[in-house]
Order: C-alpha cells, then sequence, then structure tokens
C-alpha cells in the first residue's frame, strides 16, 4: 500500500520543499494551503499528489480536506503540521493585537484543528495508527528579540506535541516536533541581509538548504510506529541559538 502524507503550508517554503521530496519518493501527498495556484507549482502534475484547499484556521475547512484526502486514499499515514506565518520585530508594548490573534490563529490553531482532524481519522482507520509531525522552531525553545505572538505559539506547539503523544499511545498514533532553525526559505531571507540579536545589534545570521528539513521530515516518517523521533533538532550549523541570549 501506497504511504499518504498530508502537508499543510505546502505552497511555498518547507512545506513546499518536504511536498517535493515526499513525492521524489514514492509517497502520495496531500498538499493543503490557501493558494491553489502554489499548491499546483509545488505538484507540479505529480500523479501522487492531490490538490487540497483549505484554510487551516476554519474548522469546516480542515474538516473538509481531510474528508477528501480520505475519499482520494482510504487512510492518512501522516500528517506533517507545517502552516505557519512569522510577526514584524518589535516590543509586546508595540504589537497590535491583530498581530497577535492572526498569528496564533495560524500557527497554533491550524496546528490544533489539523492535528483534530489527523487524530480522527487514524483512531478508526484500519489499520489503526499514523504519525502526526509537528513544527515546532528553535523558537519553541529560545525566543528572538521581539518576537512574542510567534514564540508564544511555538511554545504552545510543543504542548500540543507532547498531549498528542500521551493521547494517542492507545490508538497507534505517534506524535513528534521537528524544530527547524535557519532554513534557507523565502521567509527566511532576511536571515542573508541581518537579524536583530539579544545585544541590540544586527548580524547575518548562517543559513542551511531547506531540502536537509524535507529529508528530516521523510526519515520520521518512515519510522514505524513502534518507534519515535520525539523531538528534533535541526539548524544551521552556525546560527545563534547554543548561547543566543
Amino acid at each position: 500500500m501506497t504511504k499518504t502524507i498530508v502537508i499543510t503550508g505546502a505552497g511555498s517554503g518547507i512545506g513546499a520543499a518536504t511536498a517535493r521530496k515526499f513525492l521524489e519518493n514514492h509517497y502520495s501527498v496531500a498538499l493543503i494551503g490557501r493558494q491553489v495556484k502554489k499548491l499546483m507549482e509545488t505538484a507540479n502534475g505529480h500523479k501522487n499528489a492531490i490538490i487540497l484547499p483549505c484554510d487551516v484556521t476554519d474548522p469546516d475547512s480542515v474538516d473538509t480536506a481531510f474528508a477528501n484526502a480520505m475519499t482520494e486514499w482510504g487512510h492518512i499515514d501522516v500528517l506533517f503540521n507545517n502552516a505557519g506565518v512569522g510577526s514584524f520585530s518589535t516590543t509586546i508594548d508595540k504589537i497590535p493585537v491583530k498581530t497577535w490573534l492572526e498569528v496564533v490563529s495560524i500557527n497554533l490553531t491550524g496546528s490544533f484543528l489539523c492535528a483534530r482532524a489527523a487524530f480522527k481519522v487514524m483512531r478508526k482507520q484500519s489499520p489503526q495508527g499514523g504519525r502526526i509531525i509537528n513544527n515546532g522552531s528553535i523558537s519553541a525553545h529560545s525566543p528572538r528579540p521581539g518576537s512574542t505572538p510567534y514564540t508564544c505559539s511555538k511554545h504552545a506547539i510543543t504542548g500540543l506535541t507532547k498531549s498528542l503523544s500521551l493521547d494517542g499511545r492507545p490508538f497507534d498514533i505517534c506524535a513528534c516536533q521537528i524544530d527547524i532553525g535557519n532554513a534557507l526559505t523565502d521567509m527566511a531571507m532576511n536571515m542573508t541581509t541581518g537579524m536583530p540579536q539579544p545585544d541590540g545589534s544586527t548580524k547575518v545570521e548562517d543559513t542551511m538548504n531547506v531540502d536537509h528539513v524535507a529529508e528530516s521530515v521523510l526519515h520520521m516518517s518512515r519510522l514505524p510506529l513502534e518507534a519515535n523521533v520525539q523531538f528534533m533538532t535541526i539548524m544551521a550549523t552556525k546560527m545563534p541559538f547554543i548561547g543566543r541570549g
């Protein structure tokens, strides 16, 4: 039976790179995102790709996307909960409430809704079980200056991962988290021009090829359900994380 994976935020960045990696490795891949054109560019007409337009902050949209994946495949092996956004760097007193709500809605509520839908499928399908991989971030451990909404959302992802791990045990549902630092995507291009540092300076930071992230997600997905990489940190070797602040 062909292995299947649902990837959120599959139209760009880490999601797109991961979707292409899984297609190259003979998975059936469901690409979730809001921009159909970008999803189609990622899929590039591949016969094993299905496009599922979806707003991860909308419960009905999420439920419909997962129902369509099940109609197509009959089972879901892996969810990569990847969709997320950042916010501009500033102190909490200057962050609009609207920005907070948007970041938390996409990064945290979106991950909750997709994990909820995947868990429901994996619990009921036969054979029972599956794997949910959450995209945490280096910021799930250590914040950047001026990153309150993003950092809070990513710390919360760790709580989601732990809760899913515990609640999934009776149903052979594994949950794990990949924490990524400075993968070179469009979202991370400012790393190459200068990022705020804890000492108040702005410095260029080292980056890594996003393909290393995709390979890591593939490795986690290939494990049998009796084994789990609970937390993986993959980062540019010389980025400021250890000793960040």
